[in-house]
């Protein structure tokens, strides 16, 4: 099988985890009517068993995807995965009850600041659609990370990007190299295909100069200005990779602050 006919089958076998996970996960948020503390619990023991799942399936596909990419270079791979690490609360070291009861607090923080309640709702339900689509990233990325431990002929990772619409972080990190035990970095909601490589020497960090140097052109074009030594633009605050004390390496921009319990008025 080509590689080309082995990344699209394995993005489509993702997407279609992501779209069965996150559909059923956002019936179960709209279908609750209620989102008063105590509905928390219904919604958990409904949804977080689905969450699992799909982490698991997409633990699952990118092990196998890359066993046959090994194939292609060793001529053989064999892959066992211990899926307790790779998801659940292996990907933030955060007990996933915890994680889930945030769209309920961000609903109920908004109408703590008098905002309306179908609005209230709305923000409740991307939090935990951003909650979610992370979850499955980071669920990709870490077996990605666990995986390459027995892959010694892969040495990098770099990142393709897969959606219809790449946002502009993606984009620059499309054109890095990261080593194999660095989690690629993210960002809430990245579906970008995360692949390992093999390479006789280092390339350097930068892999792809042109596509950079296009979307500094793109940069120009928006602001009417551009400097590749960041002194009449400061590239820093348009793209930067921070840590996120749960997820781990999180593409950003500069002086993004992540939110915190101090950061969260809940209802008395």
């Amino acid at each position: 099988m080509s590689l080309t006919r082995l990344d699209r089958q394995y993005g489509t076998a993702i997407r279609g985890v992501w779209t069965a996970t996150l559909g059923r996960t956002s019936r179960a948020w709209t279908d609750l009517g209620s989102w008063r503390d105590g509905d928390v619990r219904r919604f958990q023991r409904t949804t977080l068993p689905v969450l699992l799942a799909g982490q698991r399936r997409v633990a699952s596909l990118t092990a196998t995807y890359l066993e046959q990419l090994y194939k292609e270079v060793d001529g053989r791979a064999r892959v066992d995965l211990d899926f307790d690490q790779v998801t659940g609360r292996a990907l933030r070291d955060v007990d996933p009850e915890e994680v889930y009861r945030r769209p309920f607090k961000e609903v109920w923080a908004a109408l703590g600041n008098a905002v309306p309640f179908d609005e209230a709702l709305n923000r409740g339900a991307h939090r935990l659609e951003t909650i979610a689509k992370t979850d499955l990233q980071l669920a990709r990325t870490h077996t990605v990370r666990e995986v390459g431990d027995d892959m010694p002929r892969f040495t990098y990772t770099v990142r393709e990007l897969q959606g219809e619409y790449d946002c502009a972080l993606c984009m620059i990190a499309s054109t890095q190299r990261y080593h194999k035990r660095d989690l690629a970095p993210i960002h809430p909601g990245c579906d970008c295909l995360v692949k390992l490589v093999t390479a006789d020497e280092d390339p350097g960090q930068v892999i792809d100069e042109e596509k950079l140097e296009r979307i500094h052109d793109l940069v120009e074009e928006a602001l009417g200005k551009s400097d590749r030594g960041g002194r009449a633009v400061d590239y820093r605050k348009i793209i930067v990779a921070s840590n996120h004390g749960e997820i781990g390496p999180v593409l950003g921009y500069a002086g993004q602050r992540f939110t915190g319990p101090d950061d969260i008025n809940l209802p008395t």
